[in-house]
Protein backbone atom coordinates (compact mmCIF):
# COMPACT_ATOMS: atom_id res chain seq x y z
CA UNK A 1 0.00 0.00 0.00
CA UNK A 2 1.51 3.25 -1.20
CA UNK A 3 0.73 6.82 1.43
CA UNK A 4 0.64 10.22 -0.25
CA UNK A 5 0.84 12.40 2.61
CA UNK A 6 0.52 16.48 1.58
CA UNK A 7 1.46 19.71 3.23
CA UNK A 8 1.59 23.13 2.99
CA UNK A 9 -1.88 24.07 2.70
CA UNK A 10 -3.62 27.30 4.88
CA UNK A 11 -4.91 30.32 4.75
CA UNK A 12 -3.81 33.25 2.67
CA UNK A 13 -4.86 36.58 0.71
CA UNK A 14 -5.29 37.16 -2.48
CA UNK A 15 -2.29 37.25 -4.98
CA UNK A 16 -0.49 35.69 -2.35
CA UNK A 17 1.50 32.10 -2.53
CA UNK A 18 1.30 28.79 -1.38
CA UNK A 19 3.38 25.43 -2.12
CA UNK A 20 1.96 22.09 -1.47
CA UNK A 21 4.19 19.19 -0.94
CA UNK A 22 3.18 15.48 -1.18
CA UNK A 23 5.49 12.94 -0.28
CA UNK A 24 4.91 9.08 -1.17
CA UNK A 25 5.88 6.08 0.55
CA UNK A 26 7.98 4.85 -2.16
CA UNK A 27 9.85 5.82 -5.23
CA UNK A 28 7.57 8.14 -7.48
CA UNK A 29 10.65 7.26 -10.26
CA UNK A 30 8.52 4.72 -12.06
CA UNK A 31 4.72 6.89 -11.92
CA UNK A 32 2.87 6.90 -14.75
CA UNK A 33 0.88 10.37 -12.96
CA UNK A 34 1.65 12.41 -10.15
CA UNK A 35 -0.07 15.67 -9.00
CA UNK A 36 -2.78 17.39 -7.57
CA UNK A 37 -6.76 17.62 -7.66
CA UNK A 38 -8.88 20.16 -5.90
CA UNK A 39 -12.63 20.12 -4.62
CA UNK A 40 -14.22 23.21 -3.90
CA UNK A 41 -17.92 22.83 -1.32
CA UNK A 42 -20.76 21.97 -4.12
CA UNK A 43 -18.58 21.32 -6.93
CA UNK A 44 -16.59 18.39 -8.66
CA UNK A 45 -13.13 17.06 -8.06
CA UNK A 46 -10.93 18.75 -11.07
CA UNK A 47 -6.96 17.98 -11.64
CA UNK A 48 -5.78 21.24 -11.19
CA UNK A 49 -1.98 19.46 -12.65
CA UNK A 50 0.01 16.60 -13.14
CA UNK A 51 3.09 15.57 -14.32
CA UNK A 52 2.78 12.83 -16.67
CA UNK A 53 4.84 9.50 -17.06
CA UNK A 54 8.53 10.92 -18.62
CA UNK A 55 7.93 14.50 -17.15
CA UNK A 56 5.44 16.13 -19.48
CA UNK A 57 3.51 18.54 -17.37
CA UNK A 58 -0.42 19.00 -17.49
CA UNK A 59 -2.61 22.14 -15.62
CA UNK A 60 -5.71 23.18 -15.95
CA UNK A 61 -6.77 26.07 -17.76
CA UNK A 62 -7.63 28.38 -15.02
CA UNK A 63 -4.03 27.61 -13.15
CA UNK A 64 -1.86 28.20 -16.04
CA UNK A 65 0.38 30.69 -15.60
CA UNK A 66 0.41 30.63 -11.90
CA UNK A 67 0.83 27.61 -10.91
CA UNK A 68 4.14 25.53 -11.24
CA UNK A 69 4.47 21.41 -10.50
CA UNK A 70 7.49 20.07 -10.06
CA UNK A 71 9.14 17.27 -8.51
CA UNK A 72 12.36 15.75 -6.71
CA UNK A 73 12.67 12.27 -6.86
CA UNK A 74 15.24 11.94 -4.06
CA UNK A 75 12.69 13.13 -2.13
CA UNK A 76 10.08 11.00 -3.37
CA UNK A 77 7.96 14.52 -3.34
CA UNK A 78 5.88 16.41 -6.08
CA UNK A 79 5.34 19.92 -4.87
CA UNK A 80 2.61 22.54 -6.37
CA UNK A 81 4.23 26.24 -6.29
CA UNK A 82 0.63 28.37 -6.31
CA UNK A 83 1.24 32.07 -7.21
CA UNK A 84 -1.17 35.32 -7.72
CA UNK A 85 -3.57 33.10 -5.84
CA UNK A 86 -7.66 34.10 -5.99
CA UNK A 87 -10.58 33.40 -4.00
CA UNK A 88 -11.43 31.23 -6.50
CA UNK A 89 -8.72 28.96 -5.98
CA UNK A 90 -10.20 27.60 -2.25
CA UNK A 91 -10.44 24.01 -2.09
CA UNK A 92 -9.48 21.22 -0.22
CA UNK A 93 -6.34 19.53 -2.92
CA UNK A 94 -5.66 16.11 -2.79
CA UNK A 95 -2.61 14.51 -4.11
CA UNK A 96 -2.79 11.71 -6.57
CA UNK A 97 -0.60 9.16 -7.81
CA UNK A 98 -0.53 5.79 -9.92
CA UNK A 99 1.52 3.21 -10.66
CA UNK A 100 0.85 0.71 -12.72
CA UNK A 101 -3.27 0.45 -12.90
CA UNK A 102 -3.54 1.41 -9.88
CA UNK A 103 -4.38 4.60 -8.39
CA UNK A 104 -3.46 6.43 -4.62
CA UNK A 105 -5.11 9.38 -2.85
CA UNK A 106 -3.84 11.62 -0.23
CA UNK A 107 -5.86 12.80 2.88
CA UNK A 108 -6.33 16.37 1.45
CA UNK A 109 -4.47 19.63 2.69
CA UNK A 110 -7.08 22.59 3.12
CA UNK A 111 -6.35 26.08 1.08
CA UNK A 112 -8.45 28.79 1.29
CA UNK A 113 -7.79 32.59 -0.16
CA UNK A 114 -9.08 35.24 1.29
CA UNK A 115 -9.85 38.83 -0.65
Amino acid sequence: QVQLVESGGGLVQAGGSLRLSCTASRSIFSINTMGWYRQAPGKQRELVAAIIVVGSTRYADSVKGRFTISRDNAKNTVYLQMNSLKPEDTAVYYCHATWGTRDYWGQGTQVTVSS
